[in-house]
């Protein structure tokens, strides 16, 4: 358990490293300040890593009593984003908070506030999981609270990736798969319909199957292939990116990998997914040997819900999945996004630290028996 934490920690640190190194890079193509994204993002990383320690010193089990003030703030905060003054649209929807100079997406913190309230739920009444009420229908009723307020913001990347993970944890809790499967079909379909409902977002589909009847939508996607055909096996070299100055927007947010595999190369692209890859094993590990339901859930749901999320931007970026707006972990520029990961590291450190206290304490135990026999 220690190892795959300390790994995890390892991982996390290169991934960070690895984002502030390519936001400078990015930052000096297209903005007058060239530290512009570096100085807001480091602000953000010293916020994160205040809020991460903090998180990581806490014992994981209190999370299951702030279930329920947690997801009423998410509820709140998510409000707030429609109101004039405090939220307002922002390129078209309304995400953003505004705090002074900060601006903080509560849409990342509902990915956190969802987790940890179906893993309260799912391990208070795993037992009763098989019920329709029990097991699907009041979980998912408050799911739906959050992840329909995220949709009508709108930003269905994130209300597909909640609502995956969320049905995730309720089947690894219990939840029969037919109930699953039958709420997935209908999800879907509703789904579909509100994308043929936006035209922005049914000419993504189109131009994701179609790129050369749509080459206004595709184009996005065609300046990222681009780059990673430029970069070759080793990359043109740190800061030397052509895409990220004249033709790739959103350089710094989404479609930050096209730029780390234009400038640094296949290679390097490469890694980048082995270390999602391991931190996924290490997630995996730490919520497997949790001492009880709630910790095993959790860290389940934190780790494919960082999985998924960066298994998607890659997608994007190369081309296999429409073009999504969601932010590579770690990584991608974006305050909210970044404080949430640490956070949500943070929480699968609680686990693995009292995972071990709890192991200690039964071998004590154990022992102390065993004496007095």
């Amino acid at each position: 358990m220690r190892r795959a934490a300390s790994l995890m920690i390892a991982i996390v640190l290169v991934l960070i490293a690895l984002g502030i190194v390519m936001l400078y890079s990015t930052s000096s193509a297209r903005m007058a300040d060239p530290h512009f994204y570096l100085r807001r993002q480091l602000l953000w990383l010293f916020l994160s890593i205040i809020a991460g320690t903090l998180v990581s010193k806490l014992d994981y089990h209190h999370l299951r009593r702030l279930a329920v003030p947690l997801l009423l703030v998410t509820l709140v905060l998510l409000v707030l984003v429609f109101v004039p003054g405090i939220g307002g649209k922002v390129k078209g929807s309304f995400r953003w908070l505004r705090f002074g100079p900060i601006r903080f997406q509560p849409s990342e913190l509902a990915k956190l506030a969802s987790i940890v309230g179906l893993a309260t739920w799912m391990s208070r009444y795993g037992r009763r999981a098989q019920e329709f009420r029990m097991g699907l229908l009041y979980p998912f009723l408050g799911l739906s609270c959050i992840i329909g307020l995220v949709f009508l913001e709108p930003d269905f990347g994130t209300t597909f990736v909640t609502t995956a993970v969320g049905m995730l944890i309720m089947f690894v809790g219990g939840t029969k798969l037919t109930h699953l499967l039958v709420t997935g079909v209908a999800g879907l379909s509703a789904f579909a319909v509100a994308i043929m409902q936006s035209t922005e977002r049914l000419e993504r589909i189109l131009a994701f199957l179609w790129p050369d009847k749509y080459p206004d939508q595709a184009y996005h996607l065609a300046q990222s292939k681009i780059a990673f055909i430029m970069g070759g096996p080793f990359g043109v070299g740190l800061g030397n990116s052509m895409q990220k100055r004249f033709y790739l927007p959103e350089a710094h947010t989404d479609f930050i990998l096209s730029i780390i595999a234009e400038e640094l190369g296949f290679v390097a692209t490469l890694l980048v997914i082995l270390l999602f890859v391991g931190f996924f094993i290490c997630g995996l590990t730490i919520s497997s040997r949790a001492s009880e339901p709630f910790g095993r859930l959790l860290g389940f749901g934190i780790t494919m819900m960082i999985g998924l999320q960066a298994s998607i931007n890659v997608g994007v970026v190369t081309g296999c999945l429409p073009t999504k707006g969601l932010p590579l972990p770690f990584i991608s520029y974006g305050g909210s996004s970044l404080m949430m990961s640490i956070v949500m590291c943070s929480v699968l450190l609680s686990i693995a630290q009292h995972t071990e206290e709890d192991d200690g304490k039964t071998t004590r135990s154990i022992k102390d028996r065993a004496h007095r026999f």
